[in-house]
């Protein structure tokens, strides 16, 4: 599972996500990938579960890159705990992602292959996806 090896704070802001993504909105590595379209927190679950369904599908061939890191600390309050008594011990690790930020690229297969592995990935996911090639691809 993703999570940072230390940590400045244990516990962190919930923060708003407003706009768009400023980086990490333009393939850098691979030819193929999976673009968000809205807000979200992805869990470091929900990322390797996309992963594990990209990387079977392309029966580990070619190379993925995974383009985000949950970073974000998440709190949780104990079930039937009164309201107060201050923020709860933290429970996982989310990245939170704002609508054009690529979450995976792929390289190394063909546009059929890498369109249905990006699929079954964004099935994984809470998050609508789009899949995208580069402007220079050629088969």
């Amino acid at each position: 599972m993703l999570q940072p090896k230390k940590t400045k704070f244990r516990r962190e802001q919930k923060n708003r996500m407003k706009g768009n993504a400023q980086r990490g909105n333009q393939l850098a590595f691979g030819s193929f990938g999976l673009k968000t379209l809205e807000n979200c927190w992805l869990t470091a679950q929900q990322i390797e579960a996309a992963r594990q369904a990209i990387s079977r599908h392309m029966n580990r061939e070619g190379q993925i890159w995974i383009r985000v890191f949950p970073c974000k600390p998440v709190t949780k309050k104990p079930l039937s705990t009164r309201m107060g008594k201050g923020k709860g011990d933290p429970y996982g690790f989310v990245a939170p992602i704002t609508p054009g930020r690529i979450i995976f690229e792929a390289e190394g297969v063909s546009l059929a292959v890498a369109k249905e592995a990006m699929r079954l990935g964004a099935n994984k996911l809470p998050v609508d996806t789009k899949f995208i090639v580069r402007r220079d691809y050629v088969e």
